[in-house]
């Protein structure tokens, strides 16, 4: 077989690539054969092969071959083609639509026949064909369909008559030049244009992008591929198919491809996938409240209730409303999708039925409001009624139920071939076997039922009785001057129209409280059945370990029974635990304890083996702290594997049996190795802590096992006669312990390497780093060894002691079976340090492969430099002109391979190096255990080709061995190795922990997985032929690996998830660097719900597995946004009902409910309090809710001792803020992508979670996501708690509160006296600089940069220092800017002033008041002309003085604009008191007056910056050049002209900003200095967020004298400055009100107001 093979590669290489390519495939191809060759025979081997990869049922290439309807175009090999004639007439379906299931079938047949019939020489040939058009394919990985295309046209030339009498080879890298060359610079171009011979960025959003799904689809359907054409104007169908491939270079790629799915940057996205979900909740939520709402469609000649017909008429709107969802969602959809082909023909017929369904949902209520009389006895109108409502039920239930994709030509499943495309590609998901099934449908009609009847007894009716006595509630008694009694008597209507609101986004809140918890509940019990929990009875669970080690982890079956099992057992057992000794987790005591030790048999003299007492003694569970330390990682681990075992494994197969597989890990600038100086130097003045006393600090164990260790290999080495190179001779030594401290203080005394080395490698160990990675990983070669060794003890005794040519025997077994592949893209660009850490690796495991990107530069003057994928490993023999390896491969690429966001590009240049059938994919900060690896095999086993059966895959169609859907997936267990780091820590892993294992549990049993989580193994074979193991269009697959899992899952690959293995996996666990995860995800799943994958998901699941992919992943951040929109909606709510609370006479009852008399023009609002407690109540639930699964899941894994605990700690540790502030980042960052896009994100660096950071920086950068968000919250709040006081706000006062302060709460050290007044003195100073000098840390820079989301760059390259701060953004798009930059602030205000408005309608003393739209109008606009006033007058100073004084006064333009914005800061208060003073000094007013001013500044601020600024400038000279007067020669050119108008414009706005941000930071600086008057907050601040007793903390920082005293002096002035302020403040607000009485000014003026 090999040699036919050799001989025909060398043919077919000809045309298809370089020699390093085909080798590469070679190797490749040779490889994969082995591995299925050791489980099968070879002939079997290469047929299931070539089915997997060219024809089989599940072969992405025949599935793509027969959606095309190639088997019409080819023409069964005649070469009449039938095919082109048909593209030619008719460019719709195909004619003849009853034959064309016939022909399908007939042509199935006559497809598997001919793979039948199949030389095994044509098959080898077709794969290495196949392979070589892979291997060289670069970015065309990603666009599987389009491969499969110039596959097939190779395929057909290398048939013809023509090639094979060829004589001359076809010429080197033809393929890559003439086939993938143009396409990758097709798709490269989207993206990139030249600029200066530099790549830029093209300003275009991804609707306007082709991207790898476009050009894919292109070549789905036979239209498509018919529009290909060729640069002569041809088309690339009229050449015959054996001649296409060499008219691929004459083809026009530019005019053949187009949008296939826009993916539009709106929320009209949400609509359409989502259309079902809005269509259960809006229309159930009308039905309900329809129903307990007579008085709102009463008669008016019927005092109180409508008549029946009516009742059941308006009720039966319900269904209308969902009918107009659905309208919406398809004059949407017609925006997305392009109106060619057969595309529209289905919308439109949809939105027809739609129009009847509206005309009969809706007609009868026209009908029955105009015409029914009620005085005529007559039954039609209530027959009519009763129909409509009927109708409107079955409607409702309709849309609800059916898929969107499913109405009037079905793209799921309808047979028509002009579907099988999108079927194939789009809809096949694997089926459910029909107990799954069951229990699919049963959890969603038990999360219904609940929440359907919860909702209607909880929410419904408790809002009858409001309603009932709000509607038609007139205000008496009020009345305004410019609107007379208009608006202000309508104040009910308008809180009861925010009530309804508030009463749907709880509605909708509900079903996420049920799926919550009936998930959970669906979890559990599924861990109970895979017998998994820890109340399995757990007492013998250690003395079974040894049997189940037997059972399950050895390939027992084929093994001969000359052995005890015991020997072998504690061959293995022995292994993990000396395992564990070497990584420093037992000490030699533990392992004494642990190990199996052979002893002298007392009777016969014969040696038996012992088992170690831990088996035997594991009767209570009082033992364990004899056998290793409690709490420790040993124990972990050891308990986790002796755990997994009692769940059923998959049978291993025997070690030579296993198939091959690969790790792939990729890598960009993450940490190798620590370096000497990051362990034992502190990062910054912040950190108060090295890296290696924390580490200390977390592991003191594993610390003291490495001393003591450390300290025996320092004996040793001075045993042996030399000088000790620890610098102590013999006599030294008396001092006792004393000459041991170098080792505890940093593990080693003298500064050789080989002891500096050893210490670095133990840091680097507990870090994120590469090396733990691949050291982790590596233990999968150990385990294979290990079990081969065991398994076949023939091959020990083969050697007989010559442990050398064991060894090998052994290392080719690991070899053979395990690959190592890590993808450094910047190995050829390393730092030197870089270099030698990545040597280090290579040296340590020879075995690991790197893949890397070689450049050369090109050989003509100006042209592209050439690049190549490397790969190295510790083998390759060093060049002796670089000094560099040897690559082994070193393939051409068409251009640079980093199109996208980087990680997935990287993963796809080295994917062509993986070998074998499995790939595991790891990210470089994961781990690996030895007892894990063990496993591998059983694990290998879930992917269900372990037992192929002998027959051959062509014999028939549907065989049962053939016909399953193939495995995809296998998800695995992540364990977060940093959850015992503290509180943020420990809820960064509890998410992991319910996310990754609770949910993903119920969701791979119910068909709903989807995310590949990192340690997961990818079935390669099937990934590769359909795009790669993640896709890579940059800025739409931020996240991609989750569409990796939903491309698997919708072209049929099934997705499991395992439980009894488990990889480690570090998390970042600063406050900044969670929030940055979480905004990652956030504007991951903002980019998700553009694309098209959720767009296929959403409208042709069916509707059970629809609910659940819904809830596992978008409907989690929709929830997240809902809450954050309930409790502003709430607040809007108390705002009104406080203002008719305050202004009117409330009805008074008794505790019996009785009226109270002598209450004349009362009005009853008792009612709606009681509504109020309801509604905090629930929202109260749906936060709680949160903490449930984390509880549940520890009491499965840990039991109930340790669940109340971690729960306690966390409550202790105020988790909940920190859960309300994260729900606001993340559903801020969707939003903001959603209206910006463009992951725009401030990096906040790594690093341990140590670092004080100041509040200057904490408050740049979550002022814009959360803090101003919550403080005019808090604005509402405060009037709420004046009007209408309950205890239940309390809560409310809370949650609020947390997302001001949530920052700074877990910010280490934040209340440390000292450093909390210097942080003020920074702050101040943060404030007022940057105005003379560009400086990187200024507020000015934090306010531009929160402007560009809007406004965008100017892309001009005028090279300032102060460019480096601002990457590239373009200006957001109008269209997407208007409803969340411009209508929404405009309604808040409008919405606010009509509230203050209607506390100023009522007279006072007698008199009418002065309009107070007039009063607000003056105090709101106020201050921003008075800014402008001043503004114009320094800026004619600063043009005429400041050329002049510039020379001598350096401070000149500072003391400008100190000026400027102390006048502004002045007047902003002056006004504040103004409107105190016109409100007669009612504090309550004056807040409501307050939040009507902030809404109005917010909004004209708003509008003006998204409709009339211009771009910014890169650099910060236009704000230097307006208050130095210098505007010419400052590089402005002719901007300078144009720019101090619009400069003027941006000022006035900055300095009412700034006067906002100053007064809201001191309000918040003096909130936080409260905890200052606690005695040793500090310590008791650091034990919540470190849970470290106060003895274990971390010293505070040494200072020199000098910096003591200066810092004595900062603290003595700035706490002065700070009392100082506090006073002000106070005064201004105490001295009012105090004084409220005398302080009675005589204003003429203000009379008018």
């Amino acid at each position: 077989m090999h040699t036919v093979h050799d001989h025909d590669e060398s043919r077919l290489v000809g045309g298809y690539g370089p020699r390093d390519s085909m080798r590469n495939q070679f190797d490749f191809l040779m490889q994969l054969l082995d591995s299925r060759a050791s489980r099968m025979s070879p002939n079997q081997a290469l047929l299931t092969l070539h089915a997997d990869y060219i024809g089989g049922q599940h072969a992405n290439y025949r599935k793509w071959y027969f959606a095309a309807q190639l088997d019409l175009d080819d023409a069964i090999g005649q070469n009449n083609n039938p095919g082109l004639n048909r593209l030619k007439s008719v460019r719709g379906a195909p004619a003849g639509k009853s034959k064309s299931e016939k022909s399908l079938d007939s042509a199935l047949n006559r497809w598997r026949s001919a793979m039948n019939n199949m030389s095994q020489y044509d098959r080898m040939r077709q794969i290495a064909l196949y392979l070589l058009c892979w291997g060289e394919a670069a970015q065309v990985r990603f666009v599987p369909e389009c491969l499969s295309f110039i596959f097939k046209c190779a395929d057909d030339y290398y048939r013809s008559p023509e090639c094979q009498n060829r004589m001359d080879p076809v010429p080197e890298g033809v393929y890559l030049r003439a086939v993938i060359k143009p396409l990758y610079t097709l798709l490269r171009d989207q993206g990139y244009e030249v600029v200066d011979g530099k790549f830029v960025r093209r300003e275009k959003d991804h609707e306007d992008i082709i991207g790898y799904d476009d050009v894919n689809q292109l070549f789905w359907y036979p239209e498509g591929i018919a529009r290909i054409p060729l640069k002569d104007k041809r088309r690339l169908v009229d050449i015959p198919p054996s001649q296409r491939f060499m008219y691929f270079d004459k083809v026009d790629w530019n005019r053949a491809f187009f949008k296939t799915y826009k993916e539009k940057r709106t929320f009209l996205q949400l609509l359409v996938h989502f259309n079902r979900i809005w269509v259960i909740h809006i229309s159930i939520y009308y039905f309900y409240t329809a129903y307990n709402s007579p008085r709102v469609y009463r008669r008016a000649d019927n005092n109180d209730q409508p008549t029946v017909a009516m009742q059941w008429s308006a009720t039966a709107l319900g269904g209308a409303v969902a009918t107009l969802i659905m309208m919406a969602a398809t004059l949407a959809e017609f925006s997305f999708i392009p109106t060619t082909w057969n595309n529209t023909s289905h919308l439109a017929r949809r939105l027809i039925f739609l129009l009847v369904t509206l005309a009969l949902t809706a007609g009868p209520t026209v009908y029955i409001a105009l015409y029914e009389n009620p005085k005529q006895e007559s039954n039609l109108p209530v027959i009519l009624g009763v129909v409509q409502f009927f109708i409107s039920v079955v409607a409702t239930a309709l849309f609800s139920i059916l898929p969107s994709g499913r109405m009037f030509g079905d793209r799921v499943a309808g047979k028509s071939r002009k579907y099988l495309a999108s079927q194939t590609f789009t809809a096949s998901y694997p089926v459910l076997d029909r107990k799954t099934r069951t229990a699919s449908i049963m959890l969603w009609v038990l999360i219904f039922g609940c929440k359907l009847v919860e909702s209607y007894f909880f929410l419904t009716l408790s809002f009858r009785d409001p309603i009932r006595v709000m509607v038609g509630m007139e205000i008496q008694g009020c009345s305004d001057k410019l609107f007379s009694t208009y608006l202000c008597s309508k104040q009910a209507i308008f809180a009861l129209t925010i009530m309804y609101v508030m009463d749907l986004v709880l509605f909708f809140l509900d079903t996420f409280l049920w799926y919550v918890i009936w998930n959970t509940v669906y979890s559990i019990a599924r861990s109970f059945a895979l017998g998994l929990s820890l109340w399995t009875p757990w007492k013998d669970i250690y003395t079974r370990l040894p049997k189940r080690i037997y059972a399950k982890l050895l390939a027992t079956g084929d093994m001969e029974v000359k052995y005890k099992p015991k020997v072998l057992v504690s061959q293995i057992w022995n292994a993990i635990i000396i395992s564990m000794y070497r990584e420093h987790l037992l000490s030699i005591d533990h392992v004494q304890k642990l190990l199996y030790h052979q002893v002298q048999n007392e009777s016969d003299g014969r040696r038996t083996l012992r088992a170690p007492p831990f088996f035997i003694s594991q009767g209570d569970k009082g033992f364990a702290g004899e056998f290793f330390p409690a709490g420790s990682e040993a124990e972990r681990r050891i308990s986790f594997f002796a755990q997994s075992l009692t769940t059923s494994l998959p049978e291993p197969l025997p070690v030579d049996a296993m198939p091959t597989f690969t790790v792939l890990t990729p890598h960009y600038s993450e940490k190798i190795l620590l370096s000497l100086r990051e362990i034992i130097r502190e990062e910054d003045q912040n950190t108060r802590v090295t890296l290696l006393e924390y580490l200390k600090q977390l592991h003191p164990i594993e610390w003291d096992n490495f001393v003591k260790d450390t300290k025996i290999l320092a004996e040793e080495s001075s045993g042996f006669g030399g000088p000790s190179p620890f610098g102590t001779s013999g006599e030294g030594e008396k001092g006792g312990k004393a000459p041991d401290i170098p080792f505890y203080a940093i593990g080693f005394k003298s500064a050789a390497p080989e002891y500096t080395l050893r210490t670095r490698i133990w840091a680097s160990l507990r870090a994120q780093t590469l090396y733990r990675t691949v050291s982790g990983m590596m233990n999968y070669s150990k385990a294979i060894k290990l079990l081969y060794r065991v398994e076949n003890p023939e091959v020990v005794q083969l050697f007989g002691g010559n442990t050398e040519k064991l060894e090998r025997e052994l290392e080719r077994m690991a070899r053979r079976k395990f690959k190592f592949c890590v993808s450094m893209q910047r190995y050829s660009k390393f730092s030197k340090e870089e270099q030698e850490n990545a040597e280090f690796l290579l040296r340590a495991y020879p075995d690991l492969q790197i893949a890397y990107l070689d450049e050369e530069p090109s050989k003509k003057e100006g042209g592209e430099p050439r690049l190549f994928s490397a790969l190295i490993d510790g083998h390759c023999e060093f060049m002796p002109e670089t000094g560099k390896r040897r690559p082994k491969f070193r393939i051409e690429l068409p251009g640079n391979p980093i199109l996208g966001d980087g990680k997935s590009d990287n993963q796809n240049h080295a994917i062509i190096f993986y070998r074998g059938e499995y790939v595991q994919l790891i990210d470089a900060n994961q781990d690996n255990y030895l007892e894990e690896c063990l496993k591998i095999r059983n694990i290998l086993g879930e992917f269900e080709q372990f037992n192929t059966s002998g027959q051959s895959p062509y014999a028939q169609w549907g065989h049962k061995e053939f016909a399953k859907e193939p495995v995809a997936i296998v998800g695995a267990r992540e364990y977060i190795f940093s959850e015992n780091i503290g509180i943020l820590g420990d809820i960064a892993a509890g998410k992991e922990q319910t996310f990754g294992t609770l949910f993903a549990r119920s969701w791979a049993w119910l068909g709903g997985k989807l995310h590949y989580g990192h340690p997961d193994f990818l079935n390669a074979l099937f990934m590769c032929t359909r795009g790669g193991v993640s896709k890579a269009q940059k800025g739409l697959h931020v996240n991609e690996d989750i569409f990796a899992g939903m491309t698997a899952f919708a072209r049929g690959g099934r997705i499991k998830h395992s439980e009894y293995f488990q990889c480690g996996k570090g998390r970042d666990l600063g406050f900044g660097t969670i929030l940055n995860f979480q905004t990652k995800l956030g504007m991951g799943m903002g980019e998700q719900m553009l694309s098209r994958e959720y767009y296929y998901l959403g409208s042709q699941l069916p509707i059970d597995r629809f609910l659940t992919f819904y809830y596992g992943h978008p409907g989690f951040h929709m929830n997240n946004i809902l809450v954050i929109l309930s409790i502003q909606v709430f607040m809007v709510a108390l705002l009104f009902l406080g203002t008719l609370n305050k202004q009117l006479t409330i009805c008074q009852y008794n505790s019996q409910g009785q009226f109270i008399g002598g209450q004349p023009g009362c009005y009853n609002l008792v009612p709606v309090f009681d509504w109020i407690r309801r509604c905090i109540i629930s929202i109260f639930l749906v936060f709680f809710i949160a903490f449930m699964p984390l509880f549940l899941q520890e009491l499965t894994d840990h039991g109930t001792g340790s669940a109340l605990i971690r729960l306690g700690k966390h409550f202790l540790s105020l988790s909940p803020i920190f859960e309300v502030f994260s729900t606001q980042i993340y559903s801020n960052s969707i939003l903001n992508n959603l209206t910006f896009g463009g992951a725009r994100y401030i990096a906040t660096g790594r690093g341990f979670a140590t670092t004080r950071l100041s509040f200057a920086i904490l408050y740049s950068r979550f002022a814009g996501p959360s803090i101003y968000l919550g403080m005019r919250t808090l604005l509402l709040l405060l009037y709420i708690t004046m009007s209408i006081w309950m205890p239940h706000l309390i809560y409310f006062w809370i949650s609020v509160m947390s997302l001001c302060i949530a920052p700074f709460v877990f910010n280490p050290h934040q209340f440390a006296f000292a450093d909390f007044i210097i942080d003020y003195r920074e702050f101040l100073r943060w404030m007022s600089r940057g105005n003379a000098r560009t400086h990187s840390n200024a507020w000015i820079g934090y306010c531009r940069l929160s402007r560009t989301a809007i406004t965008g760059f100017k892309k001009k390259r005028l090279g300032y220092p102060s460019e480096k701060l601002s990457g590239d953004s373009p200006r957001a798009k109008f269209k997407h800017v208007l409803v969340a930059e411009i209508i929404a602030p405009i309604c808040l205000a409008i919405i606010f002033t009509i509230a203050y408005m209607f506390v100023g309608a009522f007279p006072v003393n007698g008199k009418v008041p002065p309009s107070p739209l007039i009063r607000i109008g003056v105090v709101a606009i106020g201050p921003l002309v008075w800014n402008a006033a001043v503004l114009l007058v320094l800026f004619f100073v600063s043009v005429f003085l400041g050329p002049v004084l510039g020379g001598c006064c350096a401070k000149f333009p500072a003391v400008i604009a100190s000026i400027a914005h102390i006048l502004a800061l002045v007047g902003m208060v002056a006004f504040f008191e103004f409107l105190w003073f016109l409100e007669r000094w009612d504090a309550s007013h004056a807040v409501l007056g307050i939040i009507a001013i902030v809404a109005i500044q917010r909004a004209v601020n708003k509008v003006f910056i998204a409709t009339f600024l211009t771009r910014e400038f890169k650099h910060d000279e236009t704000n230097k050049a307006w208050w130095s007067g210098k505007w010419y020669g400052v590089g402005l050119g002719h901007h300078a002209m144009s720019q101090p108008a619009r400069e003027f414009g941006v000022k006035i706005l900055e300095l009412s900003l700034w006067s906002g941000d100053f007064l809201l930071a001191h309000v918040l600086l003096f909130f936080l200095a409260i905890p200052l008057m606690i005695p040793f907050v500090d310590s008791v601040h650091s034990t919540m967020l470190f849970w470290l007793r106060p003895s274990k903390q971390i010293r505070p920082p040494l200072y020199t004298s000098k910096q003591r005293r200066q810092r004595r002096n900062i603290v003595i002035k700035h706490g002065f400055i700070f009392l100082v302020m506090f006073g002000i403040f106070g005064a201004l607000i105490a001295i009012p009100a105090v004084f409220r009485e005398t302080l009675d000014l005589a204003c003429p003026f203000c009379d008018l107001l």
